[in-house]
C-alpha cells in the first residue's frame, strides 16, 4: 500500500510550521466565508496541533477573518447576488443555498448559528443572510458563537492531543485516509442509483 496520505500528512505538517502559515490561515478564513472552497480547518487543525500552545489564538484569528469574511458575504448576497446566482447555480451550490433559505425561514438568526457545524458550506449562509437582509447585529453575533465553537473545538481536540496525537495520527494516516477514501467511493456509487 502506497504512502500517500504519509505524505500528504508530512507536507500539510510543514506547511503548518511556515513562517507565513498565520497569514495564510487568515486569508483561507476570510475567503472560505464568501466564495473560496477549502475550509480553515485544513489550516487550523495542523498549526494547532503543530504549535499547542498557540491554538487558541489560531482559533480566535480564524473565527475573527471567517466573521469578517462572512460579511463580504453577506454584501455579495445583499447587492450583487444577481451576478452571483449563475455561480451558486454552476457550482452545485445552489440546493445547499435553497436549504439555507428555508433554514431562514423557520429559524431566523439561529439558522446562521446552526451553519458553523452545518455540511452546508457556511458561505451559502452568509449570501443567504444577504438577500434576506438579515439584522446585521444578529448575523455578526450568531456568527462569532458558530463559527467560534467550530473553530475553539478543533483547536481543543489538537491542543488536548499535542505531539502525541500527532505521532498516532501520522502512524494510521494512511489507513484511516484510504478508507476515507473507500467510504466515499461507496456512498457515490449509493448515491448515483
Amino acid at each position: 500500500m502506497t504512502k500517500l496520505f504519509t505524505l500528504l500528512y508530512d507536507k500539510a505538517m510543514g506547511w503548518s510550521r511556515h513562517r507565513h502559515a498565520v497569514r495564510w490561515l487568515v486569508l483561507v478564513s476570510f475567503t472560505e466565508s464568501s466564495f473560496f472552497v477549502v475550509p480553515p480547518d485544513v489550516m487550523l487543525a495542523p498549526m494547532a496541533l503543530a504549535s499547542p500552545s498557540r491554538a487558541w489564538h489560531y482559533a480566535m484569528l480564524t473565527t475573527v477573518a471567517s466573521v469578517l469574511g462572512g460579511l463580504l458575504g453577506y454584501g455579495i448576497g445583499a447587492l450583487a447576488f444577481s451576478l452571483v446566482t449563475p455561480l451558486l447555480q454552476q457550482g452545485d451550490y445552489w440546493d445547499s443555498y435553497l436549504k439555507a433559505r428555508l433554514w431562514f425561514e423557520e429559524w431566523g438568526g439561529w439558522a446562521v448559528l446552526l451553519a458553523g457545524f452545518s455540511p452546508i458550506p457556511y458561505k451559502v449562509f452568509t449570501i443567504a443572510a444577504g438577500v434576506a437582509v438579515m439584522p446585521l447585529a444578529p448575523f455578526i453575533m450568531a456568527s462569532l458563537v458558530g463559527r467560534g465553537a467550530r473553530f475553539f473545538l478543533v483547536a481543543a481536540l489538537m491542543r488536548w492531543g499535542g505531539a502525541r496525537m500527532e505521532a498516532g495520527l501520522r502512524k494510521y494516516v494512511d489507513l484511516m485516509g484510504w478508507i476515507a477514501v473507500l467510504i466515499a467511493f461507496a456512498g457515490y456509487l449509493l448515491l448515483s442509483r
